[in-house]
């Protein structure tokens, strides 16, 4: 009898000890509390630099920056709502703290199924951290998905993935657009968590295909029960695209996880998203990956979340790189300005 009690306790352990190392691999799981703690160190930005970018007409909101290098000048696309729907615009800077709006690149059109909400994300920019941020053409394009629709009003209506591509990168041009959504909710492949609407979206290169693909998308979503979560899809040709798993790949199953950024940080890659209303608020997290499919959410503090006037109602959707030693978070800020971009860094850049 103690023999058999030795060999179980044996197994067992060894059991236990195998689950216990596939936690410290790349093969898919749970990434230990101690390799997340050196992350939150690695991108925190407790400085708060301010406002960067607002619409010259204060009832015009802005939001969602994406951020992007090009001949060593900063390119920023934002979404711009009129009280209409969302236009994509382009900003420019030489040092990350002062922006020039340059003009649209995403307008609205007549007759079409995304007449009235145009909003964009450039897709492709590199994901390395404390890379160049370059954006890669593909098959001589640069491209660009936006959140689509035609309905007027705050983020009304169906609201489908399209995709856009363009010669050029930093002209404020419009960019040319596909004559169909590339996701929508009304797919006969929808998911029960993307089957109301589909909000933003990002679409990065994976050069070691996890996935088992070049191309990898990450976009929010809601479906049953009205909250929003973050989804996956996946491509061989940036053109059709299919959904990726079952489930969503971040969701608290209340609120909203969205707006996903990727970079990657040596062997892991990292996820900075918003989360609201599942605690008070709207505020930036982050959570990190071996694999870019099975990923471990942050538990500690906020990355960024309410605290100045600017700030005071929403700090969210995050856009988030490493340059020359510092760490700027560009997130869209709610508050006494109205709806504008703000920056927060990792070390302070008002003194």
């Amino acid at each position: 009898m103690k023999n058999i009690v030795l060999l179980v306790a044996v197994v067992f352990g060894t059991m236990s000890l195998t689950c216990c190392n596939q936690t410290n691999t790349s093969s898919n799981k749970v990434i230990a509390q101690e390799t997340m703690e050196k992350i939150y160190k690695e991108v925190k930005t407790p400085f708060k630099y301010g406002v960067v970018l607002q619409h010259p007409d204060s009832t015009k909101m802005i939001d969602s920056p994406t951020i992007f290098r090009e001949n060593n000048v900063w390119y920023m696309t934002y979404i711009v709502f009129d009280g209409k729907g969302y236009e994509t615009w382009l900003a420019e800077s030489v040092d990350l703290l002062h922006w020039e709006s340059k003009g649209k690149v995403l307008s609205f059109t007549d007759n079409t199924w995304d007449a009235n909400q145009k909003a964009g994300y450039v897709s492709l920019v590199n994901i390395d951290w404390g890379g160049d941020y370059s954006v890669e053409k593909f098959q001589s394009k640069y491209w660009m998905t936006y959140l689509g629709g035609n309905t007027t009003g705050y983020e009304s209506g169906v609201l489908k993935i399209g995709l856009a591509n363009s010669k050029t990168l930093t002209e404020a041009r419009n960019w040319n657009t596909n004559n169909k959504p590339v996701l929508s909710p009304e797919d006969e492949d929808v998911r029960g968590f993307e089957s109301k609407t589909i909000y933003k979206s990002l679409v990065i290169r994976d050069g070691l295909k996890n996935t088992g693909y070049p191309f990898v998308m990450y976009y929010n979503a809601k479906g049953k029960g009205d909250y929003e979560s973050i989804g996956m899809a996946v491509s061989n040709d940036m053109v059709s695209w299919k959904r990726y798993g079952k489930n969503p790949v971040i969701t608290k199953y209340k609120g909203i996880c969205g707006d996903a950024q990727i970079a990657k940080y040596k062997d892991l890659y990292i996820m900075f998203y918003f989360g609201a209303f599942w605690k008070p608020g709207a505020f930036e997290r982050f959570a990190c990956s071996y694999d870019l499919i099975n990923w471990t959410d942050w538990s500690g503090p906020d990355l960024v979340s309410s605290s100045e006037d600017y700030d005071k109602e929403y700090a969210h959707k995050p856009w988030v790189i490493k340059w020359n030693g510092i760490v700027y978070h560009f997130y869209n800020a709610v508050g006494e300005k109205g709806r504008v971009i703000a920056l927060a860094t990792s070390r302070d850049l008002t003194k």
